[in-house]
Parts: structure tokens; sequence; C-alpha cells
């Protein structure tokens, strides 16, 4: 049982501890889409350890946890952070978005960074 716990717990850690803000945290908030992943990842390495605990499989079931898991938050995150895009239009007429008012975090509508 003590080996099942450790399994689970160092699974969840190492999915979480690879996700990283790609923004560092800047005053615009965070990135939903890394935050959301880690926690997704890091909850269903939980529960999948603890489902693969019962047939003897506990390292196995904590690792696809946290895949699904993972990719379930990122997906969620990355739907919110679209949510969360200031748009705007520039004197030419393209659309470009913004993270934050200032607008020193935007992108063009293809994903190209506006300077």
């Amino acid at each position: 049982m003590k080996k099942a716990i450790i399994a689970i717990a160092g699974a969840g850690l190492l999915a979480s501890a690879c996700a990283s803000d790609p923004y560092g945290g800047n005053s615009y908030g965070t990135n939903e889409t890394v935050r959301q992943g880690a926690i997704g990842a890091a909850a269903g390495a939980v529960v999948g350890g603890l489902l693969g605990n019962g047939s003897g499989n506990t390292a196995r079931g904590a690792a696809i946890g946290a895949a699904i898991g993972g990719t379930a938050g990122a997906i969620r995150g990355s739907s919110q952070d679209r949510a969360n895009q200031q748009r705007y239009r520039d004197s030419g007429g393209r659309y470009y978005y913004c993270y934050d008012n200032r607008q020193s975090e935007c992108y063009w509508d293809n994903g190209q960074r506006r300077y």
C-alpha cells in the first residue's frame, strides 16, 4: 500500500512539474492552458493510480490518468485563454489580439507576435 501511495504522489508531481508557464506569470495573469493542464494531470494521476491499484498496475494507471487529465485540463484552459483575449483592429483593418489592456503581449490572427 505504501508503494502505491508513493507511486501515485510521484506521478502527480512529475506530471504537474512538466508544465511551465511561458508567460512567466506577468501582470496580466496566468496562462489557463498551463495551469489547468497541470491541475488536470495531477488529479488524473491520483485517480488513475487509485483505479490501477486494484489491479496491481498503480504506476500505469497513474501515467494514463495523468495523460488524460492533463489533456482535458489543457483543452479547457485553452478555451478560457481564448475567451480572455482582447481583440483589436489596426489602421489597415487587420485584426490582432492581446492578453492585457496595456497591449504589451499582442499577436496577429495567424499567431505571429505583433511588435
